[in-house]
């Protein structure tokens, strides 16, 4: 399943992004915003980002939003460093 989210014209001339910076900044505040909410877990909110999680650890830090560590994201840090 994919999701497209339509933006209308005055809003992307609201946020006054370069258009080559829209899209990425679009998905990394959809993503941190996710993430904060704990509606997506760290990895997955770095790849809906488009960035490394190395990366993304540093956008959320730039935010000033925690990182959340709990079983989840120890067993997603376990299979990510496994290669799996």
């Amino acid at each position: 399943m994919s999701v497209m989210i339509e933006m209308p014209d005055e809003i992307e001339r609201a946020l006054k992004l370069p258009e080559p910076e829209l899209r990425g900044r679009v998905m990394l505040e959809l993503a941190s915003t996710l993430y904060q909410r704990e509606l997506l877990a760290f990895g997955k909110a770095a790849e809906l980002a488009g960035m490394s999680q190395d990366r993304f650890g540093l956008a959320l830090s730039e935010r000033g939003i925690p990182r959340h560590y709990g079983s989840a994201e120890v067993n997603e840090d376990l299979a990510y460093a496994g290669g799996q």
